[in-house]
């Protein structure tokens, strides 16, 4: 299998080990973190580091081998911290993201560069140039895109963000990973303009979809060739399916044969500036919870080893092998 590009370097896919495949190491405010910085980091930014450090050595203490941050542009996307804490953990491996974080609202630098018939998006060439050449000043290459719909389904903004991301991963063979609102079933119209793009489906992660206890339409995300990601373990409420629901809908469908096509996460924040406290969210939403928890809840609901390493191991490394990272 070729390289995975990682924080630290090129790793071969093979040597990823266990993978979370869906967190958040630093959610910050650009703007703020610059201009007003005891607002963006109120306890400091060295504080915020070190509790992100302590998260790290914890998940690699379970035996986590690899995390994908899937923090992208408009989402407070800093790579340059997540840099600072990959050296302080340097036997985990870190794989970052491009791709743009938005339900509907753009940028005006992307606003007022509209795609235009026969130019390439501007979206694109960013996508692109964060995963050949690296992200800003970091040297850092993405090694995955993501793209999100939410409650308000497909906008036009949110296509034109689709499309260009389809794109971009045919270029570089990078793999998409999406938000979706799963009670919508919007992963099915994410799924239906890539098709359109002409991109292989099997290198799109349709994430949150362990927020529904749908099975058809899990099954047909997975039918259609797509890996499904229940990636919010510890975060329940809110409408979402319980937890007991999730290790449930997992079992169920490992049962039937898709145990290639699921992987687990936690989409967890682990310094974000957009609360003052994370006191509203439950204990359980840290990212050693599928470790300790989740894990042995699919074995006692009967799922085998072979399965839990396929959606631990094994199918994380096929997605993000799939980056050749020429163009």
């Amino acid at each position: 299998m070729p390289d995975v590009q990682t924080v630290r370097g090129p790793v071969p896919a093979e040597r990823l080990g266990p993978t979370l495949t869906h967190e958040h190491l630093v959610v910050s405010s650009t703007e703020f973190a610059r201009d007003y910085p005891d607002r963006a980091w109120p306890g400091g930014r060295d504080a915020a580091l070190a509790t992100v450090v302590a998260r790290l050595r914890e998940v690699h203490d379970r035996g986590i081998r690899t995390i994908v941050d899937c923090t992208a542009l408009h989402h407070g996307r800093d790579t340059a911290f997540v840099v600072e804490a990959n050296a302080a953990v340097p036997d985990l491996n870190v794989v970052v993201s491009t791709g743009i974080y938005t339900d509907d609202y753009l940028p005006f630098y992307i606003k007022h560069r509209p795609k235009r018939p026969g130019v390439v998006d501007v979206l694109t060439e960013l996508f692109v140039t964060d995963l050949v050449e690296g992200i800003g000043h970091t040297g850092v290459r993405a090694q995955n895109i993501k793209v999100m719909t939410d409650t308000a389904g497909v906008t036009a903004n949110n296509e034109r963000i689709l499309r260009a991301a389809a794109q971009a991963a045919m270029e570089t063979g990078a793999p998409i990973t999406t938000h979706t609102h799963a009670p919508a079933r919007n992963g099915l119209a994410q799924q239906a303009i890539f098709a359109q793009e002409g991109l292989d489906l099997a290198g799109v992660v349709i994430g949150h979809s362990g927020d529904s206890t749908d099975l058809d339409y899990l099954r047909a995300l997975m039918d259609a060739g797509s890996v499904i990601a229940s990636d919010r373990f510890g975060l329940n409420g809110a409408g979402r399916a319980t937890e007991e629901q999730r290790i449930a809908t997992i079992a169920r469908l490992c049962g039937e044969g898709y145990g290639d096509r699921i992987v687990l996460s936690h989409d967890c924040l682990m310094a974000c500036d957009w609360l003052d406290s994370f006191d509203a969210y439950p204990a359980t939403w840290v990212p050693t919870h599928v470790s300790d928890v989740v894990l042995p809840a699919l074995r006692e609901a009967g799922v085998d080893e072979k399965d839990l390493k396929q959606m631990m191991v094994t199918t994380p490394a096929r997605l993000l092998a799939r980056n050749s990272g020429a163009r």
